[in-house]
């Protein structure tokens, strides 16, 4: 009779525990890390990274890290490759279930890993918002899953938010680089920590068929010999999305920023609306990786974009 009776007690515990750590949730505002556009309210005992994007306990070893995926990418995520990620990544898959969002669709899942003597449980939330995807992954070592319990790590994961965009001074403030000229243009996007894009115009687009784009990327990691510089950047211009029917005007070795670089304009077509574009490509290269710079822009209104890109190219300095 006592272990019928303490059965439905301990179900009302575990229940309450839960609605609990929801409310508790609900209570505090969502956290975005800078630069990012994926945020939620995180666990008591996480702070905003600096090393990534999202969260870290650092004395139980636990984090929660976030990515923005295109909103497309969710269809073909949902179809199990989040499970083969895990699975090739030498983690057992426990669960993979659908998740409630009052913002759309998502799913959730979990499972375990070992590496380096430690041994995490894993959560990975998918989900699908109004503008993007969102890919949260929560890891706690065994050895806190009494700190970090199931019901915690779904209570937070049930507070993910997405804003409409991260604000100019975060996404610059991220950066690897100081960006001293922006030459009337202004950040829309890139990847926090290593790269910014930016445009001019009246909407956060990535077209550059309607608005100019520059995006600025880091490189870590040697950069090729000398003598294989010319080569890799007519390689990597030619892997430039987007663009059709391109023909080199310019490719040659100059000093970009006071460093060894190359510079590669071209004129091109964009893909979806056959516009007349005109692009320009600099890479600066340094002794710990390499600056990859590429602009964008209409070919009818080039002469006026050029010097304006250069200006950007030459304001970059790194931190």
């Amino acid at each position: 009779m006592r272990t019928m009776v303490l059965r439905p007690v301990a179900i009302v515990i575990a229940c309450l525990a839960v609605a609990l750590a929801a409310t508790a949730a609900r209570a505090a505002d969502p956290v975005f890390p800078p630069g990012s556009r994926v945020g939620l309210v995180p666990p008591a005992g996480f702070t905003v990274s600096k090393d990534f994007v999202g969260f870290e306990d650092r004395d139980h070893k636990a984090a929660i890290l976030l990515a923005e995926l295109p909103a497309e990418a969710y269809e073909q995520i949902v179809k199990g490759a989040t499970t083969e990620i895990l699975k090739a990544s030498g983690a057992s898959v426990e669960s993979n279930e659908p998740f409630t969002l009052a913002s759309g669709p998502a799913f959730l899942v979990i499972g375990h890993q070992s590496a380096g003597g430690l041994t995490v449980q894993k959560w990975v939330l998918v989900a699908s918002m109004p503008t993007l995807a969102a890919a949260v992954t929560i890891q706690v070592p065994d050895d806190a899953k009494d700190v970090y319990p199931d019901a915690v790590v779904r209570a937070a994961l049930a507070t993910i938010v997405v804003r409409a965009s991260a604000p100019a001074d975060e996404l610059l403030a991220a950066l690897p680089f100081t960006l001293n000229d922006l030459a009337g243009f202004h950040p829309i996007g890139g990847r926090r920590g290593n790269a910014a894009l930016l445009t001019d115009g009246p909407k956060d687009t990535v077209d550059p068929s309607e608005q100019p784009l520059i995006l600025i990327t880091a490189i870590a990691g040697a950069p090729p010999d000398p003598a294989e510089r010319d080569r890799f950047a007519r390689t990597l211009f030619g892997a430039t999305p987007g663009i059709k029917d391109i023909r080199l005007t310019r490719a040659e070795p100059q000093r970009v920023g006071g460093f060894p670089g190359h510079e590669i304009v071209a004129d091109a077509r964009d893909m979806k609306t056959d516009t007349d574009l005109a692009v320009a490509q600099w890479l600066r290269f340094g002794t710990g990786g390499y600056l990859h710079m590429l602009a964008i822009g209409r070919k009818d209104a080039w002469a006026s974009l050029y010097p304006r890109f250069r200006a950007v190219r030459d304001g970059v300095d790194p931190k």
